[in-house]
């Protein structure tokens, strides 16, 4: 019985998340051991036939040819994990899905008429079943590693499902919203980039995506503006970057108050 087979592809994305892949180094290595990389582009021209055992996802769906392309992987794969915000929640590009998109083209390129798009951005799983989500803008390598361990052992991924904030914790960190009043998307936002930004004395930028906290009884963004000591408009603005349809869908289900609301992309 050969290694499991694993294959990485890319969708509408900017290649972040492939390279946390190689920036696994040592770990590679040992990966490399135990499975079989049979088809990635971003390391290999060589590009293995499937069926694979394991294929890694970047990218969100905004043209029909993606639609069809990830059927096609969906069939040929037995577990589909998808990586980063692009795969899980439609990434940067998503701002489309609030705007125009024909305006965007008619603004951007030459001859918009040859560009072959559609009206929004969206994650893998609204079109094919995934097997498991890592947020992420990019991915942690560390997490991706113990994802991919953790399949190959046949056993569900140890990777947290707690917020930014009990990272700030472990390291110790001063809260820099309650001890500087420092705009800050950590209490919402998904455990897992070890506080980067609160340890430099920044807000969290919402790079990770949802957390918990924000499903179930989530707080809506009108509630979290005593927290965030932001006006409406700059809570959205905040909210509108690296997962801005997750973190909208909550939000755009309520009635917006402020006339002109700014963070309209």
């Amino acid at each position: 019985m050969g290694r499991p087979t694993l294959a990485v592809w890319k969708f509408a994305s900017c290649d972040g998340c492939q390279l946390s892949l190689l920036d696994c180094e040592d770990e590679l290595l040992e990966l490399a051991g135990q499975i079989e990389i049979v088809h990635f582009l971003e390391a290999s021209a060589a590009a293995g036939d499937g069926p694979y055992d394991v294929s890694l996802v970047e990218g969100s769906i905004t043209t029909d040819a993606d639609r069809a392309r990830i059927r096609h992987v969906r069939r040929v794969s037995r577990k589909l994990i998808t990586i980063g915000a692009c795969a899980t929640a439609g990434g940067v590009q998503a701002l489309r899905n609030f705007a125009d998109v024909e305006e965007f083209a008619s603004v951007v390129y030459a001859r918009p008429e040859y560009v072959a798009t559609l009206a929004t951005s969206t994650p893998i799983a609204a079109h094919v079943p995934v097997d498991f989500e890592l947020q992420g803008c990019p991915i942690d390598r560390r997490q991706l590693v113990e994802v991919l361990a953790a399949h190959l052992a046949g056993r569900r991924p140890d990777v947290p499902d707690h917020s930014v904030c009990f990272e700030c914790k472990i390291r110790g960190n001063v809260c820099v919203m309650v001890a500087h009043g420092t705009p800050c998307l950590g209490p919402i936002t998904h455990a897992g980039c070890g506080a980067i930004c609160p340890s430099y004395g920044r807000g969290c930028y919402g790079c990770f995506g949802p957390s918990p906290t924000w499903g179930g009884d989530r707080p809506n963004t009108r509630g979290l503006l005593p927290w965030l000591d932001m006006t409406e408009g700059e809570a959205r603005r905040v909210l509108s970057t690296f997962n801005v349809a997750a973190f909208r869908e909550a939000g755009e289900r309520e009635p917006r108050e402020e006339a002109g609301d700014d963070a309209s992309p």
